[in-house]
């Protein structure tokens, strides 16, 4: 009897043991979850062991030849368990081949830039998650890149969201078309296209993220009914035109606007607003004649290599008033009520130009006041047409960066903070960097989670209200300030 009582034991140690393997196995490997289209593997964050990430999860079919320049179609479905352990590539853009990890012209850096491969075959999104969140209904973030519709993608190494997933919720990145393939205006175009539009590729990849989002995001514990989209820059202006898009109409619930429209009003390569389709689609056909092509075919049949900038016949690139995916100006859509009407957060670097060469104090002050006038009219006009509420906030707290003081808060520097991954960054980080951090991460995940900005070490954000221009400021801490003190 001894004996047994000692092969038991023994087996039962070996059962563990196992158990415990099969488990290790499970956290390297990441859970199986089944989309609509197959089955895909994460794998565990290598920066946060309690979070699963998802890598080139196609939500579209691969927009190359006969759907180059069309609406994007269906993912393609897959058999077996597709590997979601590899980053995507990043849609067609400018990239010097002979020295891909070049950093990007300051204050920009690597670390804000898409360095990896390109591909026309680019319609990938990215999933984290906490590690026990199927069968859960978390709130869902979906990250819009910026980059001037021009550049970037999921890739981007300060997009990691693995320290948001660890506060309970889902966060998704998308990539979506950029430049010439995806803002192509043209006669051609036009003509072949069921709407009778062109242009807006990159818009309309968009939403089939959010559709794929709703019709999938459940399977990875997260609520199809609490999507806030989010973006910042060129991403912020793609988040702000989907609330006057009708197609997007009911797939997200809240937005948050990081250096959008009245912020870019400081910048000189931005616009707040969108192009008129007569004018995208003459120089659309100026460029496309540029080039020898001047049918649907022939434009087809370039390579990508010949689409990316150069010539002085280069395009307006970027959301075009199509008439139908944006049917108007969007001030016009806000003015007869008829937007996506969410909860919104909305706001802007404090020194969105620094990059400039005549950057200086005097310039400074001056484009302050006039991007934080810009951004105080757009929010006081929203307010009359709008039932629900806007928080506004002003990021003063710039990068710790001895070698470029004059950069200031400049134009993506909050973006370590939102996504609270400083370390990404060498910088000589301070306690007060880390608090920031933690403090826009929860208030941003507490929006996305209940609409409410909160923070439990932070003041309370109040909404919008017209004439009180009381912004929520990050600087050496949060705090609510009134950023147009009288004289």
């Amino acid at each position: 009897m001894p004996e047994r009582r000692l092969a038991l034991a023994l087996l039962t140690v070996a059962c563990a043991v196992v158990a415990a393997a099969l488990d290790v196995a499970m956290a390297d490997s990441g859970v199986i979850v089944s989309t609509q289209s197959g089955s895909v593997q994460g794998a565990v964050s290598a920066a946060q062991p309690g979070v699963i990430v998802y890598q080139r999860i196609p939500y579209a079919a691969p927009p190359v030849g006969a759907l180059r320049w069309r609406a994007p179609q269906p993912a393609l479905p897959w058999l077996g368990i597709l590997d979601a352990t590899k980053p995507a590539p990043g849609c067609v853009q400018a990239i010097d081949p002979g020295n891909p990890s070049a950093p990007v012209s300051l204050p920009w850096t690597a670390e804000f830039a898409h360095l990896g491969p390109t591909a026309e075959d680019c319609l990938y999104l990215d999933i984290w998650t906490p590690a026990a969140a199927t069968g859960r209904q978390l709130p869902v973030l979906v990250f819009i890149h910026g980059g001037a519709f021009m550049s970037g993608s999921v890739s981007v190494p300060l997009y990691d969201g693995a320290a948001l997933a660890r506060m309970n919720l889902i966060v998704v990145t998308i990539n979506y078309r950029l430049g010439v393939l995806g803002f192509l205006a043209h006669p051609a175009l036009t003509q072949e296209s069921e709407h009778h539009v062109s242009g807006n590729y990159g818009l309309l990849d968009q939403v089939a993220a959010l559709r794929w989002v709703h019709a999938n995001i459940a399977a990875f514990g997260g609520d199809p009914g609490r999507v806030t989209i989010s973006g910042q820059s060129a991403g912020a202006i793609s988040a702000y035109l989907l609330t006057v898009a009708p197609q997007a109409k009911g797939l997200f619930q809240r937005t948050i606007i990081e250096s959008g429209p009245g912020a870019l009003a400081a910048l000189d390569s931005g616009s707040a607003t969108a192009a008129s389709f007569a004018q995208a689609q003459k120089e659309g056909a100026d460029y496309a004649n540029s080039l020898g092509a001047s049918t649907a075919a022939q434009l087809r049949a370039l390579p990508a290599a010949r689409l990316l900038p150069g010539g002085k016949s280069f395009p307006h690139l970027g959301p075009v008033l199509d008439g139908w995916l944006l049917p108007d100006d969007p001030a016009k859509i806000y003015a007869a009520r008829q937007q996506n009407d969410v909860p919104m957060i909305i706001g802007m670097q404090a020194d969105e130009p620094s990059f400039g060469e005549d950057y200086n104090g005097s310039r400074a002050a001056t484009t302050r006041a006039q991007s934080l006038h810009a951004l105080d009219q757009l929010l006081s006009e929203r307010s009359e047409v709008s039932t629900q509420p806007a928080y506004a906030y002003y990021f003063e707290r710039a990068i710790p960066w001895p070698a470029h003081p004059q950069f200031g808060a400049f134009h993506s520097g909050e973006l370590p903070y939102v996504f609270d991954d400083l370390a990404v960054l060498d910088r000589p980080w301070k306690a007060a960097d880390r608090e920031i951090a933690a403090a826009v991460s929860a208030y941003w995940a507490a929006f996305v989670s209940d609409g409410v900005p909160v923070a439990a070490n932070g003041p309370t954000w109040p909404a919008y209200k017209p004439g009180s221009f009381r912004f929520m400021v990050f600087a050496d801490y949060p705090a609510v300030r009134n950023l147009f003190p009288s004289p």
